[in-house]
């Protein structure tokens, strides 16, 4: 979606660092050791959260100089894998307290950084598990899979769990959910004209759109 969102709107993509991210393999091998009774806790879950936070924080000011850029994941629903995996027995409370002022230092000095205070619109493709696992199966890689490590369906249900309690709280910008289970915007062309129906008129909504735009944006997509 921020793909094609950024392509639709002629504005830059900002994607989650994951082929350059040398952490991510290691934590889901720390998350195996704690299911397995190895280890207390997973040894690279608060490596890896500092490691997201401080590339969502580059990102999300580099992203914020201009209107409309896109941004495939947030800071701001960043503490939720922290909490999760602290709830879960893969972090420390310790782990938890640090990470958590690191978080709100950051956050505080954003609108310093960045020409805006919070995002002009919050994005969430809401899906439910089965949804989700397709997915990541489709995604291909091996250290998500369930096949792999049955563990993980755990892991990813309680995340849905999560993500349901923050889409609740989130009050920093404007929050439109569409529902992943039943829009295909990869594969079906049609829904992916309803999705970005659905965006832009928010978009126009709290006014980082023109209407004018929008008609064009349509029109030449159905048209």
């Amino acid at each position: 979606m921020t793909k094609i969102l950024s392509e639709e709107l002629g504005t830059k993509a900002f994607f989650e660092p994951v082929e350059d991210n040398p952490v991510l393999p290691l934590f889901y091998r720390g998350n195996k050791m704690v299911e397995a009774g190895e280890a207390d806790s997973n040894p690279y879950t608060f490596l890896l959260q500092v490691f997201f936070l401080n590339r969502r924080f580059a990102m999300i000011k580099q992203a914020m100089q201009e209107d409309n850029n896109v941004l495939d994941r947030s800071i701001y629903e960043d503490s939720i894998f922290m909490k999760m995996n602290t709830d879960q027995g893969h972090a420390t409370e310790e782990e938890w307290n640090i990470y958590k002022s690191l978080l709100n230092n950051m956050l505080e000095e954003l609108p310093y950084a960045a020409k805006k205070k919070s995002p002009d619109l919050m994005i969430m493709i809401d899906v439910n598990l089965e949804t989700m696992l397709h997915r990541i199966k489709k995604r291909g890689r091996d250290y998500e899979q369930i096949d792999t490590d049955p563990s993980l369906v755990k892991y990813y249900d309680s995340l849905i769990r999560y993500y349901d309690e923050w889409k609740a709280t989130y009050d920093k910008s404007p929050l439109l959910i569409i529902d992943g289970n039943k829009l295909d915007f990869v594969e079906d062309p049609d829904d992916r004209n309803t999705v970005l129906n659905m965006i832009e008129e928010k978009m126009v909504d709290v006014g980082t759109l023109e209407q004018t735009r929008y008609d064009d944006l349509r029109a030449r997509r159905e048209g």
